[in-house]
């Protein structure tokens, strides 16, 4: 086909191929708009020096990581001693702030694996559920600092917390197993396993908030990443925490962003994307929103942005604490929030 053959040839098929790609540029604009557009405006003043409560989270997460990545270091079914240790270390920092710990047990590669569950009922809606988890296992060959010691630290504190309050809705604490390979997106994974249970019982979860890997920050340009084609839309400097949802949880995933912003003078950017979309559903969240639940990851976009990602560098000293303890501070402040409000999330 003559290159000529492609271009209209009058004055009217010209203005309809202008309008057919005007119509075009506008579906996609929207499309774009819908998916990427947040209540509040994410913070960009200088960061104040932390609070005594940041303070303390600061080195009760920094204590986590430490014992988690450090002394325990790789842990998986390939290393189940190291597994249990972390399984027994979680156990334990639950009932020390006065939860009954529940734990969900299943076989995979010839040994019981385990979730671990704490919850606090709540007062008034009790039947409507928010859950906040992360995975405590790591990657092969790998400490697992940041991915995710930091984000077990974080359910750890969070738990911490909440304990006692008088909240509306019931909060479930949940500590997944076998989130990484070779279980990923598979029923072997450990919140797949907790999720459809959840389904099974029937139960009405309102929220559910998956931490993975929310311990790497840069003020470099040049130091964020995104799959196509979220890159015209973002900074380019990885200092934000991120909150990721599905479509059909972009109503959960505005209001948890309203809060966080609301509360926290941390730089923060979300994106309700189809499901389908590289990293969209690279965490637990995943495996609740396969059973119907609205589900919203919070995360420093891992491989998007942390240099030493599924590596042996994955270690305590790459974890930036001070911005750790205000994101923690600011995620348990959301979690209150969602499970207090008069409407459901």
């Amino acid at each position: 086909m003559r290159p000529s053959n492609l271009w209209p040839k009058s004055r009217r098929a010209w203005r309809l191929f202008i309008l057919r790609w005007l119509v075009i540029v506008g579906l996609l604009t929207t499309g774009f708009v819908y998916m990427t557009a947040m209540p509040n405006s994410s913070y960009s003043g200088p960061f104040h020096p932390l609070t005594d409560l940041e303070q303390q989270l600061r080195g009760n997460l920094r204590q986590h990581v430490f014992f988690i990545a450090e002394k325990i270091g790789e842990r998986n079914v390939w290393h189940p001693q190291q597994l249990e240790k972390t399984a027994v270390y979680i156990h334990e920092m639950l009932k020390s702030n006065g939860f009954h710990v529940f734990t969900q047990t299943y076989p995979a590669q010839g040994i019981t694996v385990k979730n671990l569950e704490a919850e606090q009922r709540g007062s008034s809606i009790p039947e409507e559920i928010v859950i906040i988890g992360a995975h405590y296992d790591s990657v092969i060959g790998s400490p697992g600092a940041n991915d995710n010691a930091s984000g077990i630290g974080c359910i750890l504190e969070v738990a911490r917390l909440i304990a006692g309050q008088k909240l509306k809705r019931t909060v479930r604490v949940v500590a997944f197993v076998n989130e990484e390979p070779p279980f990923f997106q598979t029923s072997l994974m450990g919140s797949r396993v907790s999720a459809s249970r959840s389904r099974q019982r029937n139960e009405k979860i309102v929220a559910m908030l998956s931490i993975e890997t929310i311990g790497y920050y840069s003020d470099t340009p040049g130091s964020q990443h995104y799959p196509f084609p979220f890159s015209f839309f973002y900074p380019n400097t990885g200092n934000f925490i991120g909150f990721v949802g599905n479509l059909a949880s972009r109503k959960l995933l505005r209001k948890v962003m309203a809060s966080f912003r609301r509360h926290t003078a941390f730089p923060s950017e979300g994106v309700a994307a189809p499901g389908w979309i590289t990293g969209i559903g690279w965490s637990d969240q995943w495996s609740f929103w396969k059973e119907g639940y609205p589900g919203v990851m919070v995360t420093d976009t891992a491989p998007y942005r942390y240099p030493f990602y599924h590596t042996m560098q994955d270690t305590p000293d790459k974890i930036k604490h001070d911005h750790l303890a205000r994101v923690v501070a600011g995620i348990a402040k959301v979690v209150i929030e969602i499970s207090e409000l008069e409407a459901n999330p």
